[in-house]
C-alpha cells in the first residue's frame, strides 16, 4: 500500500478533477489523503439554499466530507487560507487569501502532511491552474514546492486535454469555444504524458459531485448531461508528470 495526497484549491475541485483516480487508488488498496487550500468562502449559492445564519464555508466543508467518503478518502485537511475568488476580483488581494499567501509558507504546511503520510504520489494542477483561476495557479506553485521540500517522488499536475474537449463538444453538436477560450483551458495533448481511464469509477465521481450541492446543482452542466456524455467528459483524467516525455502515456499514478 502507498499513499496518494491530492491537493486542491476549493471544495468540489477534487471531485471534478481527480475523483476517478482517488476512487481507483482507494479500490487498489492505497491510502488517499485530500488537502484543500481554502473552504470556498466565495462560491455562489442560490438564494434560500443555506439556513439562516449558516456561512457558506461551513456547508462546503460538510459537502467535502461527504464527497471524500464516497471517493475513499482516509483523511481530509484544510490549509486555512481564504478563497481568493475569480480572477480580477478584489478578493484576490485580501489579506489571508490563498493567492496572497507566500508560496514557501503554504508549501511548508503541505510538505508537513506529505512527510507525515510518507506520500508516494502528489497531485496538484498545471502551471495555469487548468483554467487560470488564481487559487488554482497557486495550487500548482505550492504543490510543486512542497513536493521538493518533502522529497515526494511522484508528482502529477492535473489538467484537461483541449482536443478531447473540442471533439466532445463537436460530437454533441454544441457551439465550439473560440481559440482564445480554449487557450486558457488545460493543455494540448502533445504536452500530456499521463492519461487515466476512470470509466469504472465514473459513477463514484458523479456521486461525489452531487455531494457538493451548494455548487453543483442537478441542472448544472456537470449533472444534467446524459450518462454517455458524462462518461466522455469525465471518464478520463489527464496529468502532466514533470520530467517525463510528452506523449509517453501511463495509466496509473503509482507505476
Amino acid at each position: 500500500m502507498a499513499t496518494l495526497v491530492t491537493f486542491h484549491a476549493h471544495p468540489d475541485d477534487e471531485s471534478i478533477a481527480c475523483g476517478g483516480v482517488m476512487r481507483k487508488a482507494f479500490e487498489d488498496g492505497h491510502r488517499v489523503i485530500l488537502v484543500v487550500a481554502t473552504r470556498g468562502e466565495h462560491g455562489e449559492v442560490p438564494d434560500g439554499f443555506l439556513a439562516e445564519g449558516e456561512p457558506l464555508w461551513q456547508r462546503r466543508v460538510a459537502e467535502t466530507t461527504a464527497a471524500a467518503e464516497i471517493l475513499g478518502v482516509a483523511r481530509v485537511e484544510f490549509l486555512d487560507y481564504t478563497d481568493s475568488g475569480m480572477v480580477g476580483e478584489p478578493t484576490n488581494d485580501e489579506p489571508g487569501s490563498f493567492w496572497t499567501a507566500p508560496v514557501g509558507e503554504a508549501a511548508r504546511k503541505l510538505a508537513e502532511i506529505l512527510r507525515e503520510e510518507d506520500a508516494e504520489v502528489l497531485t496538484c494542477y498545471d502551471d495555469n491552474g487548468n483554467y487560470g483561476h488564481p487559487d488554482h495557479i497557486q495550487v500548482h506553485r505550492v504543490g510543486m514546492r512542497a513536493a521538493e521540500l518533502a522529497g515526494t517522488p511522484r508528482v502529477f499536475q492535473a489538467t484537461t486535454s483541449r482536443e478531447h474537449m473540442i471533439r466532445g463538444m463537436a460530437s454533441m453538436g454544441g457551439e465550439l469555444p473560440s481559440e482564445e477560450q480554449m487557450a486558457n483551458l488545460g493543455k494540448p495533448e502533445s504536452e500530456i504524458n499521463t492519461t487515466v481511464d476512470v470509466t469504472p469509477w465514473v459513477e463514484y465521481k458523479r456521486a461525489a459531485m452531487r455531494a457538493h450541492a451548494s455548487q453543483i446543482s442537478e441542472e448544472s452542466f456537470f449533472l444534467a448531461m446524459p450518462d454517455d456524455q458524462f462518461g466522455y467528459v469525465f471518464g478520463t483524467e489527464w496529468f502532466i508528470r514533470p520530467g517525463q516525455e510528452p506523449g509517453v502515456t501511463g495509466d496509473d499514478l503509482f507505476k
